[in-house]
C-alpha cells in the first residue's frame, strides 16, 4: 500500500470509516490481511475512541470537533498512535 499525500488541514472528525480513509487516499477495499491493514485497523479503532471522548468532553457533534496534539496523527490514515492525553476542540464556524 503506497501512503498518498494526505491533505494538510481537515475540519471536523468522521465517525465513517470511508470517509476517513479517504483523508489518505485510501478504500475500504485497498485493506487486506497485511501489517499496514491491520495497522490501519487498529489506528481506526484508536480514532474512533479519541472522536467519541473529544465529543463527550465538548458536548459537540464529531463534525464540530478536531483531534489535536498528539491525536492529530490519528486524523490520517497511517499516521502515528499515541498514549497521550487527549487535546481537542471546537471547530470555527465558517
Amino acid at each position: 500500500m503506497e501512503k498518498i499525500n494526505p491533505i494538510p488541514e481537515i475540519l471536523g472528525e468522521t465517525t465513517d470509516v470511508e470517509s476517513w480513509l479517504i483523508r489518505a487516499g485510501l478504500k475500504f477495499s485497498d485493506l487486506g490481511d497485511d501489517a499496514a491493514s491491520i495497522a490501519i485497523r487498529k489506528q481506526w479503532r484508536e480514532y474512533q475512541a479519541a472522536v467519541q471522548r473529544c465529543c463527550i468532553t465538548l458536548h459537540q457533534p464529531p463534525s464540530l470537533v478536531q483531534l489535536g496534539g498528539d491525536y492529530a496523527n490519528l486524523r490520517i490514515p497511517g499516521g502515528g498512535s499515541t498514549n497521550c492525553a487527549i487535546r481537542c476542540r471546537v471547530v470555527p464556524s465558517p
